[in-house]
């Protein structure tokens, strides 16, 4: 990301979201926002040329906004979204008494605020921001700061950012989630390209070109088993981790297939006192 510079990758997720709002029919996912928050910008060519990464980037949003609503049930009342970009949740949120954290790169967040601006899309009472350089901040010390409560259960969406951050930084961040009661995240990840099925390996060949044009590259893709021992090693034992046979099986009504695609959701949660 660019110093000073809001992330374009934000706008290209939240492109994608919005085509998949007029594109696939039924949809995965329904965000009534989507469109709204970016304003009077056209759609690029590419949400509508991509349809397997947009399908995917519905499916993430789905498998977790599906695992945030049966936290809520269980008496979560705390959700942190990691690297908020143009996320709409906390806009559309139908859990009345829960609060939200919207937390990223201090300049997202401010053209964030400016879109939701000039949209006309009001901001509730109960959504605090957060600006975090995941890289180089305290993501413990800032949420803190802003009245989250790490005593309390809380549910963290992490989604289109874990691809770009070094092992350190995703480390860091898991034993932030890991350490709060009942602590529950949900992110995505990106294998090697080899994983990618052969014709898939463009799309993941169009999309690393994309983004390490506008300054954001992604970082070398993470196999199953190194994301599975990060989670461990963080403390989570319960971890769910689905893959293209499952997207395709619980989410599109099509056959598994045999093989695998390269990239992955996954719910992780400490259950263990």
């Amino acid at each position: 990301m660019r110093d000073g510079e809001p992330s374009r990758t934000a706008f290209g997720a939240a492109a994608l979201r919005a085509a998949h709002q007029e594109s696939e029919e039924p949809r995965v996912f329904t965000d009534p926002l989507a469109l709204r928050i970016l304003g009077e910008h056209e759609l690029p060519h590419r949400a509508w040329s991509q349809p397997r990464l947009r399908l995917f980037i519905a499916v993430r949003h789905r498998f977790a906004e599906d695992s945030l609503a049966a936290a809520v049930a269980r008496g979560t009342r705390q959700l942190v979204v990691l690297g908020a970009g143009l996320d709409t949740f906390a806009y559309r949120n139908p859990f009345p008494g829960t609060r939200v954290f919207e937390v990223d790169f201090p300049a997202t967040g401010a053209w964030k605020r400016e879109q939701l601006a000039a949209a006309g899309i009001a901001v509730p009472d109960n959504v605090t921001y957060v600006g975090v350089d995941f890289e180089h901040d305290s993501l413990a010390e800032r949420l803190a700061d802003a009245g989250f409560d790490a005593g309390q259960p809380a549910f963290f969406l992490w989604l289109g950012v874990v691809p770009y951050l070094s092992d350190d930084a995703v480390r860091a961040t898991l034993s932030v989630v890991a350490a709060v009661p009942d602590g529950e995240v949900v992110l995505d990840y990106l294998r090697s390209v080899a994983a990618a099925p052969t014709l898939a390996r463009s799309d993941r060949a169009t999309l690393e070109a994309h983004v390490a044009g506008v300054g954001e590259p992604l970082q070398p893709g993470r196999d199953i088993a190194t994301v599975a021992a990060m989670l461990r090693e963080a403390g989570f034992d319960e971890i769910e981790d689905i893959g293209r046979r499952e997207i395709r099986s619980r989410y599109l009504g099509l056959s598994p297939g045999d093989a695998d695609g390269d990239a992955h959701v996954v719910r992780a949660r400490v259950t263990r006192p």
